[in-house]
């Protein structure tokens, strides 16, 4: 096992005795027969980041491409702010940002036939408008990437560090992980499948070292429910919430249909969850006498509520998105701090909650239900609200 020893903070790796593994530093050659990987230290989204070029010492003494890790994306570079934003460690966004300028100067002198290829593509939270396909060229990254644009540093960083996506909580534990290893398969325990009335699901639930997660869709969920359940649905962005929301202390356990569960499980322990300890079929919901609802509600008719003071609105979305534009009079508090926030609001109106879409408000409308609030969901959320015509600020 190859690992970089650059760097200020490399790591903080400890490995195992019995691991094999040899600390790597720039310009240093990795040999595999006649393939050659040559490490390149380009830090900014961590201190101890390498790039490695891939050479075929049989034909060449070139590269033919680059490995950029968490450096070079499609269509942008890796954040700087994981390490202060995650891990606390003060002013290492800035570090970082300033760190990234001085490798981007250092890529761009490659020559333009190179490939690439990234460690993430669309959707990750290591950067920010990651393109979608998984490789590219040095080239087409110099003529298309707006990060390779800038020459003056501080422009640069300013760019960087504006608008990067909420830190997922697994991120912390990932570091962990990286550290000290995944439980190992054979010490994760198997998931059955319980079969209970749906009353004593809600017992289960009560458990506050339990957490309950049910995976039907938001549709679903509104219409019929288990008190004290947390609605993530699956397959539509549950790796990012259960990332987000669950706490790693808690014993999971899942309504999920047997169908889903074998990727659910993949999923959770690619995030180092290894605490699923069973699930219940869907069917489960309708054996409860006990549930919750709660009303998805057209623009137009919360509208008129809010304009007549009736209802009370909640915007669950990000910082970035908030500051962008709102509607008048909301509350806001981003999904990941409701469950903790939740006190701000009254319990003397109904609350409309929104997100920009409407699947992030619905896993918040399972939140507050369970608290006790009585709860709507805005239909289509923010981007409806704003094709409606309906009053924004900012």
């Amino acid at each position: 096992m190859y690992y970089s020893t650059e760097g200020e903070r490399n790591g903080g790796y400890k490995w195992p005795p019995f691991l094999p593994v040899q600390g790597v530093i720039d310009e240093q050659t990795i040999h595999v027969g006649n393939i050659q990987l040559k490490a390149v230290h380009t830090p900014g989204h961590t201190p101890e980041h390498m790039t490695y070029e891939l050479i075929d010492k049989g034909t060449t003494d070139q590269p033919i491409g680059l490995f950029t890790g968490d450096f070079i994306f499609v269509g942008n570079v890796g954040r700087p702010d994981l390490l202060e934003t995650s891990l606390g460690v003060k002013g290492s966004a800035i570090q970082g940002a300033r760190q990234m300028f001085a490798s981007i100067q250092r890529f761009k002198k490659y020559e333009d036939y190179l490939q690439i290829w990234p460690g993430h593509g669309a959707g990750s939270a290591c950067g920010k408008g990651l393109g979608s396909i998984p490789n590219s060229t040095v080239g087409y990254e110099k003529r298309t990437n707006p990060a390779l644009r800038y020459t003056n540093e501080q422009a640069f960083m300013d760019f960087l560090l504006d608008g990067q996506p909420e830190v997922p909580a697994y991120f912390a534990k990932m570091k962990e992980v990286n550290i000290s290893g995944l439980t190992p398969l054979a010490a994760v325990p198997s998931t059955v499948e319980f079969h209970r009335p749906g009353d004593e699901v809600e017992l289960l639930a009560t458990d506050k070292n339990n957490l309950i997660i049910d995976t039907r869709s938001a549709t679903s969920f509104a219409m019929r429910s288990i008190p004290r359940t947390i609605n993530i649905p699956y397959p539509d962005m549950f790796a990012e919430w259960m990332g987000r929301l669950a706490n790693y202390k808690d014993d999971i356990y899942l309504i999920a249909d047997s169908n889903d569960l074998k990727d659910i499980q993949t999923i959770v322990s690619n995030i180092g969850m290894d605490n699923i300890v069973g699930f219940f079929s869907p069917t489960i919901v309708e054996t409860a006498g006990n549930t919750n609802s709660y009303l998805n509600q057209d623009p137009k008719d919360v509208e008129r509520q809010r304009h007549a003071g009736q209802v009370q609105i909640l915007d669950v979305r990000y910082q970035k998105e908030w500051e962008k534009a709102h509607i008048p009079g909301a509350i806001h508090i981003p999904l990941p701090q409701l469950n903790e926030q939740a006190h701000e609001l009254s319990f003397d109106q109904p609350v409309v909650v929104h997100c920009a879409s409407g699947k992030r408000s619905a896993i918040a409308a399972s939140i507050l239900v369970n608290k006790g609030f009585d709860v709507m969901n805005l239909q289509g959320g923010f981007q409806q609200w704003q094709t409606d015509h309906f009053q924004t600020t900012s």
